[in-house]
């Protein structure tokens, strides 16, 4: 028997955009459309096959998953990491190339995936069991140990269409994990969980990893991609541009990043939101001083500016700014609601700014991510939206300057010798 679990070999999907949507149809309708459409060249030899523009969301991407192998899926937004984990979960059919899948396998994609909405959570696990081909006794013998771990017991016999979103992933990340599968899918669905689930998850999916399961795994967290992942593939616009060691790919996506961010954020596509406040540029100014640098000491002030455009009349708008090591750790976030400050209108362009006073990170490459909602809803965000970088600084007067070792933040310290 093949060790290989999971393969895919030029495999493709093209949407649509715009345009007429697509038709399903039947057999006969599929085999009477393709007999008259050599007819319908001749008879119209100019006219346009389609009159939408083509989006290839996936294009040519050749993967080899072995058995027991944990392999992460990491990009930027749009890059196609979920689309592929669709197409390998049977969702949606590829435009191209092929899918060999040797194993039972469970994909918890997005909330309610596989989940109907009419029946109870009870219910639910019995219909994903089935779905899964496992026999009713299978699933009698993990129901409790899934319960356990959804800790959703006593709303298991309400309708999940009343769940919230954080009991809805609750339910499927339980039911896509205990119920056996050979190969297990999971997207970034897990960040909807509060951070007590996400690390009883990402616990769940090491004893996965460790039991000979096969674990695709897509995250923007890239130290859960390190610490779980033994091999990672790079998407970019739909393309593979890495696959090997993780280590070595996540190198590879690190130097994707610095070089996109330095890209006008006005052109970038890879976000999210409704576009009532779109952010058009990041700079980071020191000491003061105007114009963007990349580059400043342990200690310095340093002052976020993030210019915008706004459409219509965005009101109490919220800001977030995080900063993150390059592996995707997050070490603090800036935001103007937690500081105070609250906005109602704000002009149609403008920018808005934080200052952080003698910055208490040590040398080392930092990115930013920045986050906006307007009247409730999320407007902008674009990840991996700049970087900067810290070189050794006297952060704490002594002339002695703190080494990259030291880790990510710098603290304000007293020490005291008390005898006895």
């Amino acid at each position: 028997m093949s060790d290989v679990a999971l393969r895919t070999v030029g495999l493709g999907k093209m949407y649509q955009i715009g345009g007429q949507r697509e038709q399903y149809r039947t057999l006969r309708d599929t085999l009477v459309h393709a007999a008259k459409r050599p007819l319908e060249r001749i008879r119209h030899p100019g006219a346009a096959t389609h009159s939408s523009e083509e989006l290839w969301a996936l294009r040519d991407v050749d993967l080899e998953v072995k058995h027991g192998e944990v392999l992460g899926v990491i990009g930027r937004n749009g890059a196609g990491k979920t689309t592929l984990l669709k197409v390998l979960s049977r969702i949606t059919e590829p435009t191209e190339g092929r899918v060999e899948i040797r194993g039972r396998t469970s994909a918890l994609l997005e909330v309610g995936t596989g989940f109907s909405g009419e029946l109870t959570g009870r219910e639910n696990v019995y219909l994903n069991g089935s779905i899964l081909g496992m026999k009713k006794a299978e699933i009698n013998r993990r129901f409790d140990e899934i319960v356990e771990f959804a800790e959703i017991e006593k709303f298991l016999d309400t309708p999940v269409k009343r769940y919230s979103s954080g009991m809805y992933v609750r339910l499927a990340f339980a039911v896509a994990a205990h119920l056996d599968p050979d190969i297990l899918i999971v997207d970034e669905v897990l960040a909807v969980g509060d951070v007590a689930f996400q690390k009883k998850c990402m616990g769940r999916m090491g004893t996965e990893a460790t039991s000979g399961k096969t674990v695709l795994l897509v995250s923007h967290n890239m130290a859960a991609i390190e610490s779980l992942c033994s091999r990672a593939l790079l998407l970019e616009h739909g393309k593979s541009v890495a696959i090997g060691q993780t280590e070595d790919v996540l190198d590879s996506y690190f130097s994707l990043v610095a070089t996109s961010g330095g890209q006008d954020l006005a052109l970038r596509d890879d976000r999210q939101g409704n576009g009532k406040l779109r952010f058009t540029s990041l700079e980071f100014r020191t000491g003061g001083e105007t114009g963007s640098k990349d580059l400043m000491q342990c200690g310095q002030d340093l002052e976020f500016v993030v210019s915008y455009r706004a459409v219509g009349d965005p009101k109490n708008v919220s800001l977030s700014i995080g900063v993150y090591t390059p592996s995707g750790q997050v070490l603090f976030v800036l935001g103007n609601e937690m500081a105070g400050s609250t906005w109602g209108t704000v002009p149609p362009r403008g920018n808005l700014s934080c200052v952080v006073r003698r910055i208490p990170l040590a040398p080392g490459q930092y990115t930013v991510n920045l986050f906006c909602e307007a009247n409730g809803l999320l407007a902008d965000w674009v990840q991996n939206a700049g970087s900067f970088t810290v070189e050794a600084g006297d952060f704490f007067g002594t002339g002695k300057l703190p080494p990259a070792s030291h880790g990510g933040l710098l603290v304000d310290q007293e020490w005291r010798l008390n005898g006895f």
